[in-house]
């Protein structure tokens, strides 16, 4: 597959090709430990132990670097074994990261509680403002200017192609997190992006039922320091993950397409209505990185964040009484959920710059049919 293919092409067939033994269409599952070799150091393909590389893992990951127009994807265990395994690969001790200031919860505590204890510092900064972003910035210490776009939960754009030119300057590199974009409506990596970071969880798996992430990259001596702490840290997905993520990505492009459909109906909902005191979503002409969501997304996605009149109880109420949204963290599955932020999956950020309102509600917005999914907010909203 060459990327003069669509994206619904790629999705389909890069890495996937027919199995040459049977024809099989759809890449078997090797749940497989260790391979013959013939004779010492005569590996077939490569592989020679799965934590290495596995052949079910190799064609997720050309699928995944097909899809972000990058030369090397590296799945994972999750999401924050990807961050965890980029950071040790690229920092030191007395390095720092420039981070966002609206991070997943997540990220944070992996800065915070596990990467600062080994020495490396970090600046949380508004990454839409590009003026906070090189104040933040330590000449010669910083390794990593870190983005989420759109972020998690408050919906933050930030221009990824500006941002890169304010990392290069500062001799670090960009990192984005492309969660809530998904390939399919955002590729960084040809906005000047150094390494994306997924959590393929999500949108990627797309139906709750796999843990993995991802990291992509374009610079080949890049990719090879990561795939060197890949193999030497071990946090791999094991065969069956990987498939059940290559199957997920058959669908992304269609599904990308409902969940944003369905989106822009709950925002007009929720925009209208009396007890909601602010939307948050890129698509909505007011929100502050409208612009430059135009400019670098196909579309503004599934996920909706609001604020509740009447604080954090009344929204807290909200999550309790929705019922087909379903009460859980995650998100990106073809089912709905709701969250309280505050309490539930950015609760590590209490009492740091980066905590959310208490009054915040987050919507993953899935693929059911539009007219349920409102019927379902006006009772919560009550």
């Amino acid at each position: 597959m060459t990327q003069s293919h669509g994206f619904e092409t790629l999705a389909i067939h890069a890495g996937q090709e027919p199995d040459p033994l049977t024809g099989a269409v759809v890449p078997p599952i090797y749940q497989v430990s260790t391979y013959k070799q013939d004779g010492v150091g005569g590996l077939r393909g490569g592989y020679e132990y799965s934590r290495s590389g596995n052949p079910t893992r190799t064609a997720l990951e050309e699928c995944v670097a097909a899809l972000e127009d990058g030369t090397r994807a590296l799945t994972f265990a999750s999401g924050l074994a990807a961050e965890d395994c980029l950071l040790r690969a690229l920092c030191a001790p007395g390095d720092h990261a420039v981070i966002p200031d609206d991070a997943y919860g997540g990220t944070f505590r992996l800065f915070a509680k596990v990467a600062s204890r080994w020495g490396i510092g970090y600046t949380p900064a508004h990454a839409g403002d590009l003026d906070a972003v090189r104040a933040a910035i330590r000449p010669g210490v910083t390794r990593i200017v870190w983005c989420e776009t759109p972020s998690n939960p408050l919906l933050g754009v930030a221009d990824i192609a500006a941002l890169a030119a304010v990392a290069h300057d500062a001799g670090a590199l960009l990192v984005v997190d492309n969660t809530f974009a998904s390939p399919y409506l955002q590729q960084p990596l040809t906005l000047g992006a150094d390494v994306v970071v997924h959590s393929t969880t999500k949108y990627m798996g797309g139906h709750s039922d796999v843990i993995g992430g991802a990291l992509v990259v374009e610079d080949a001596g890049l990719a090879a320091e990561l795939a060197f702490h890949q193999n030497a840290m071990g946090a791999v997905p094991a065969p069956f993950d990987a498939w059940l993520t290559l199957r997920g990505l058959k669908t992304l492009g269609v599904r990308m397409d409902r969940h944003c459909a369905n989106a822009e109906r709950v925002v007009d909902l929720l925009s209208r209505h009396p007890r909601v005191a602010e939307v948050m979503y890129p698509g909505l002409p007011g929100h502050p990185g409208h612009d430059v969501a135009v400019k670098q997304m196909k579309a503004f996605g599934g996920m909706v964040s609001f604020r509740v009149n009447g604080g954090e109880e009344a929204a807290v109420r909200v999550c309790d009484r929705a019922e087909l949204f379903t009460l859980g963290e995650s998100l990106g599955g073809v089912e709905s959920l709701i969250e309280h932020p505050g309490r539930m999956t950015h609760a590590s950020a209490a009492g740091s710059p980066l905590e959310v309102p208490g009054d915040l509600v987050r919507l993953s917005v899935g693929i059911e049919s539009a007219d349920d999914l409102l019927a379902d907010l006006e009772r919560a909203l009550g």
